[in-house]
């Protein structure tokens, strides 16, 4: 699966370890599982705007970026002619990779996406409180992709409790933002050190 048009989440590393798959192996090789994400991937068209948002509207550090191109990477992606600007921001232990495809450009995101089709990914952001996170980011402009944060039902018991909100970002990828009960969660999602923002739970 190689998604290499701008605008378009780069998500095999995502389901990978979502559903416990193992990596592919030549005949006789030993399988390995995976058995953590090192970053998550979006293509972006501005790599730019988008740091500005990740970094000051949900306080992710940008770690470094880098400019690539050349026949290895041609190779690699099987895209002739290929240009591209990545960054790696961090937000608490977790990682995204940001990349823009300078030459070729691509096409951008269907604007019908459905959280149901078979390609959607998003991220989901731990905040310690909801109605704080969710007020920056009004004040902030965000797109919301629901109509507010909801709290998730008894019908679902391993859900219950959690409260959630979608919005999108610049490119409109969709994100999420949660917030775990205190009997749900890890507990490094309950620390209290100030900071509204805590990290990046990988999701569909």
């Amino acid at each position: 699966m190689r998604l290499r048009r701008p605008f378009v989440h780069a998500a095999l590393a995502v389901c990978l370890a979502l559903t416990g798959s193992s990596v592919r192996a030549e005949p006789g090789a030993a399988v390995q599982p995976v058995g953590a994400v090192g970053a998550v991937g979006m293509t972006v068209s501005d790599l730019d705007r988008s740091v500005d948002f990740y970094t000051k509207v949900l306080s992710f550090e940008k770690l470094s970026e880098v400019e690539t191109y050349g026949s290895d990477l041609e190779r690699l992606q099987g895209v002739f002619g290929l240009r591209i600007r990545r960054a790696h921001l961090r937000l608490g232990g977790e990682l995204i990779e940001l990349t823009e495809y300078l030459a070729p450009r691509g096409r951008p995101v269907p604007i019908d996406t459905r959280s149901q089709d078979r390609w959607f990914q998003h991220i989901a952001i731990i905040v310690s409180d909801m109605d704080e996170a969710y007020a920056w980011l009004r004040q902030n402009k965000i797109t919301h992709a629901s109509t507010g944060p909801q709290l998730l039902p008894e019908t679902i018991p391993a859900a219950a409790g959690i409260r959630a909100f979608y919005f999108k970002d610049p490119d409109g990828h969709h994100l999420e933002i949660l917030q775990f009960p205190k009997d749900k969660g890890d507990q490094r999602w309950r620390r209290q050190d100030g900071r509204l923002f805590l990290g990046r739970s990988s999701h569909r």
